[in-house]
């Protein structure tokens, strides 16, 4: 089903206009920020919905998509890094349009860590250095003088502002644990309201997160998402009275809220099983009663004023798509629409940590085996759901199937789940994957000759780890923004993935030296046989690119067949005709290496 006879359905789907979740102004709901692709790079829009006028924002060579409108809706604020690095400043523009100006001139570049903006003209800007740590900044007026209110070595961020800008909640990890944050209220002078914190100094693994502050004036409640009972879910805290209301909103996996407009209800998000759906609950109830939406995934949704939701909606074999619970289509980008692919099937596989969830997605032409391609999310502390996704749908349209593990280290199964990936960091995953993977092949499913292990970011990480500790499983690679060398990748990323990988490793390379050693790619680079395809962007904060050329020159030294793809952004491309780019050199990588027909559109 291609509109375009000379441009093959995979291609299509990459190039048909998205648009995101519009945001939208607290205090001027009519004026909405959103994201596009409309373009052919990802960039921010502004939408006056009164009188339906929309305008291109911002207009950068590699593409833009952190904003924030301030809630009066009289400007935009949004990030300017270097071409994908991560590093940069805010920014601010009108809202109708006009110059962009630094919108803290005093503050020097940094990585971001959370931004709240005040009714007043105030704004509240988290950032980390490799130098500092993370700093928090009050910024009194539009372009006025920053005062720093936080410092600490450790991650930490903003979380909100309230609603008359008195107090401002913070999430931390002070105590060390970079996966489970603490929280604090302080006033804008830094002094502190309230603490609440689960991991009782770093000895208990239990998280928060800041949720929102109620939007009302006066009002002192903040929202926070717990993990006491195992697995995410929402609680009220009142930092200045002192209490904490429980909520019987009992849905099975990680549940999230946020509040309605008046304050009066919360609009409840439910993830289970690689599914979504929404909830509405009025504190006080015996229960939620449920928001309609599709069978899929709600990847957002946010409350009107009027009490409508909108959300937006896919599913792996439908593209998505903003709804609104009064019916209908909210925003609908011009344009050709992206053509379906295949729905995907779930399967439960025993593994060595408890039952894994696999997602898998078949070529609707044939019966197996196919040669298959295991895609490995990245994170890791993210989850594959039923969403729809273009380059899974790709490898479909060329007649692989395709599986995507739900690992040890996963979200949405529970906090056991994901907090097993500890010290043991990459084998931990691969046990899962090879399981799943013996399933495929038993089944029925996969051809064990033509079996693909392939990710980006983690899932990269995981694939060259695999390649190396499992090399009579998989006849090919395909590793995109990979940790290659994990001693490297250390020094050289952001700050916040250093917390990160002394929290999953148990310290740093110099203090746990054989953690590293075990859970790096390099150190078994000698025993990858199969073809490998590596991409990296040389612009890249988080994978960057010196480590990945330690590997490669391991591979090379030996005569390893691989091949290496350069491009000039970060931890991926928000350009359109380099996604497709990519994506086409590893089709045509695979094809070449484990035969088949030629790349459709090539």
């Amino acid at each position: 089903m291609t509109t375009d006879a000379a441009v093959p359905d995979w291609e299509m789907r990459f190039r048909a206009p998205r648009v995101s979740l519009p945001d939208w102004a607290e205090d001027a709901p009519d004026r909405a920020l959103f994201v596009s692709n409309a373009t052919g790079t990802y960039e921010l829009y502004a939408w006056d919905r009164s009188s339906g006028r929309q305008r291109q924002v911002t207009d950068r060579p590699n593409g833009t998509t952190d904003g924030v409108l301030t809630p009066d809706g009289e400007a935009i604020w949004w990030f300017s890094d270097t071409d994908g690095d991560e590093f940069g400043v805010w920014m601010r523009q009108p809202f109708g349009g006009g110059e962009d100006e630094p919108a803290a001139p005093g503050l020097a570049p940094s990585y971001p860590a959370g931004l709240a903006i005040g009714r007043d003209g105030s704004a509240v800007i988290g950032r980390s250095t490799d130098e500092d740590g993370t700093t928090i900044h009050l910024v009194p007026t539009p372009g006025g003088e920053p005062v720093e209110i936080y410092r600490h070595r450790e991650s930490a961020g903003v979380g909100d502002l309230s609603h008359d800008g008195t107090l401002i909640a913070l999430e931390h990890t002070e105590h060390g644990d970079a996966m489970h944050s603490a929280l604090r209220v302080v006033r804008p002078d830094g002094s502190t309201v309230a603490e609440l914190d689960d991991t009782e100094g770093g000895t208990k693994e239990l998280g928060l997160a800041v949720l929102g502050f109620a939007p009302v004036a006066g009002d002192t409640r903040l929202l926070v998402g717990h993990q006491r009972r195992g697995r995410w879910e929402p609680m009220i805290w009142d930092p200045v009275a002192g209490t904490e209301t429980a909520l019987p909103v009992d849905l099975p996996g990680d549940v999230g809220a946020e509040w309605y407009p008046d304050g009066s209800a919360l609009l409840v998000e439910h993830s289970f099983e690689a599914r979504s759906e929404l909830w509405r609950y009025e504190p006080g109830s015996p229960e939620p009663v449920r928001v309609q939406t599709p069978a899929g995934t709600v990847s957002g949704a946010t409350a009107r004023p009027d009490g409508t939701v909108e959300y937006l909606w896919s599913s792996a074999e439908r593209p998505p798509v903003v709804r609104s619970t009064s019916g209908g289509v909210v925003l609908d980008p011009p344009g050709a629409k992206a053509p379906p692919s295949v729905p995907v099937e779930d399967a439960w596989v025993e593994g060595p940590g408890g039952r894994i969830h696999a997602l898998v997605q078949k070529p609707a032409v044939g019966d197996g085996p196919f040669p298959t391609i295991f895609e490995i999310h990245g994170g890791p502390t993210w989850h594959d759901s039923d969403a729809f996704a273009s380059g899974p749908a790709a490898w479909v349209d060329h007649g692989f199937a395709v599986v995507r593990v739900n690992y040890r280290g996963s979200t949405g199964y529970g906090r056991a789940w994901t907090d097993a990936l500890k010290h043991r960091v990459g084998l931990i995953e691969l046990e899962d994957i090879a399981a799943v993977r013996e399933w495929s092949v038993a089944s029925g499913l996969a051809d064990p000759e033509r079996l693909v292990l392939a990710g980006g970011s983690w899932g990269g990480y995981l694939t060259l780890l695999g390649l190396g500790t499992q090399p009579d499983s998989w006849a090919l690679g395909l590793a995109a923004v990979p940790v290659a060398d994990y001693v490297t990748a250390y020094h050289d990323e952001m700050e916040a993935l250093k917390a990160m990988d002394r929290t999953l490793l148990g310290g740093t390379p110099e203090e746990v030296p054989e953690r590293f050693e075990a859970s790096s790619p390099l150190t078994y680079v000698d025993a990858v046989r199969a073809p490998l395809y590596i991409s990296a962007g040389v612009n890249d904060p988080r994978c960057p690119i010196r480590q990945v050329e330690n590997y490669v020159d391991r591979l090379a030294a030996r005569g390893a067949v691989h091949e290496v793809y350069r491009y000039d952004a970060g931890h991926g491309s928000l350009v359109v005709e380099e996604r497709i780019k990519q994506v086409r050199l590893e089709l045509e990588f695979a094809l070449k290496h484990l035969g088949g027909g030629a790349v459709q559109g090539a």
